[in-house]
């Protein structure tokens, strides 16, 4: 294994250890400002940029310095204008910096930070993640993406690196001693400066024969020692570096029947709205495949199925279905990550529960992750936090919880609760399960 020293010197009073530990500091109390006012501004506006401010206690770089209520020091500033070397001054009252008792003195405003939009999605969703991302049982179906490598002596004119290519260029030209072009004009203005003369005498005409051989020789040692030559030219290179095959798509479930109330339904939507910001800011090759249902199921548009009105009865099976006929027409397992992410209030039409085991256990063959999600009202979050009671649709799907290490459910009851449970199903572990052989 090999070993790394960093031999850098720390700048003029500084460490660089410290200053690491500072940073790193500085960067988790901006974390916590950021999830903080969240929960505060709500899930709809975390896209946007936000200013965030961070307490000035602890953020400053740690360094040592004199007390300022102890000690002789003899200093003149420049610029003063009421005072002169030999005078004393009075200590400050109340210890160093004017932050003395309470209403006097001088403090200081928090430190605010102007965050971008993807600055904060950097820092809400940085220790996020879709468990199991890559199956190992895939095809060897493998993509590639060029990495830098170096550079090479031949190589595609776009690919030319300049700098490097002028630095040989240089060198070369200094190894060879190259006439410089200073030089050249130089011999050329003198030869010039003898041409004018009138009447030029037998030294004149030597003098003017031996520059003009001078120049002779510098032109053709020129011409033989080129500015740039083959040589000298050094393309960038590339090797192409294997990528895991990691399709993956994402589908989102979503109750929208009659029984889903307004606040229900907006508890949903916020949800799958935080999911779908994730999904597109942490990976860049995932589809996503949005399914609403009433008594019915069909697959929507990312339009339709967050600002759809639409209602009617509860049958959740037929989501399964649909889920189920998708994958088998778009979508096979054997090429395909499969995640799923379900809400619902819990209703269902009566005897359809059972028959969402069987499609839920079925579905579950080929998923990699399966996460429900059931809201409740806040007066039943007490009763539901401490037992396994609930709806016929909990109850069912507590059978298959069980079962399948990769399938979670959870509940929500009002919207301080959609970010900590998003967490909960979406953090950072260890593969859930061995792969399909």
């Amino acid at each position: 294994m090999p070993n790394f020293i960093d031999r850098r010197l720390n700048p003029k009073d500084k460490s660089i250890g410290n200053r690491q530990r500072f940073l790193k500091r500085a960067r988790e109390e901006l974390k916590r400002a950021v999830k903080e006012q969240v929960k505060a501004i709500g899930i709809a506006d975390v896209g946007g940029g936000q200013n965030v401010s961070m307490p000035t206690r602890g953020v400053g770089e740690p360094t040592f310095q004199p007390a300022g209520d102890t000690g002789d020091r003899e200093r003149v500033l420049p610029g003063n204008r009421e005072f002169s070397p030999g005078d004393r001054l009075r200590k400050p009252q109340g210890g160093a910096g004017g932050k003395g008792g309470a209403g006097t003195g001088e403090d200081e405003d928090d430190f605010q930070f102007s965050l971008s939009q993807d600055e904060v999605l950097d820092l809400f969703f940085e220790d996020l993640e879709l468990p199991d991302m890559v199956k190992l049982s895939l095809k060897e179906t493998l993509t590639f993406k060029p990495r830098r490598a170096g550079y090479s002596v031949a190589g595609s004119p776009t690919n030319i690196n300049v700098a490097k290519t002028m630095r040989n260029s240089h060198g070369r030209r200094i190894a060879l001693r190259r006439p410089k072009q200073s030089e050249v004009d130089a011999l050329a203005a003198e030869i010039a400066e003898l041409e004018k003369k009138a009447k030029p005498g037998p030294k004149d005409k030597e003098q003017l024969a031996m520059l003009q051989a001078e120049l002779d020789w510098l032109e053709r040692r020129r011409r033989r020692v080129p500015f740039i030559d083959t040589v000298d030219i050094r393309f960038n290179r590339f090797e192409q570096q294997p990528l895991p095959n990691a399709n993956a798509v994402m589908f989102c479930l979503m109750d929208v029947s009659a029984s889903m109330g307004e606040r229900e339904k907006d508890l949903a939507k916020r949800f799958f709205v935080l999911l779908h910001m994730f999904l597109r800011r942490r990976y860049e090759r995932i589809e996503i495949v949005f399914i609403r249902h009433t008594d019915e199921a069909r697959e929507v548009d990312e339009e339709t199925f967050f600002y759809s009105t639409q209602s009617g009865g509860t049958m959740v099976s037929t989501a399964l279905e649909e889920m189920q006929r998708v994958i088998e027409a778009r979508y096979p397992a054997s090429e395909w990550n499969i995640y799923a992410a379900q809400a619902s209030d819990g209703d269902n039409i009566s005897g359809d529960s059972e028959r969402c085991v069987a499609l839920l256990s079925a579905v579950m063959k080929y998923c990699q992750y399966y996460a429900y999600v059931e809201i409740i009202d806040e007066r039943e979050s007490e009763i539901f936090a401490r037992t396994d009671n609930g709806t016929s649709l909990w109850r069912a799907y507590r059978t298959v919880d069980g079962g399948w290490p990769n399938f979670q459910m959870t509940r929500i009851a009002k919207p301080g609760d959609i970010y900590p449970v998003f967490r909960k199903l979406f953090a950072k572990q260890p593969t859930l399960r061995q792969p399909r052989k």
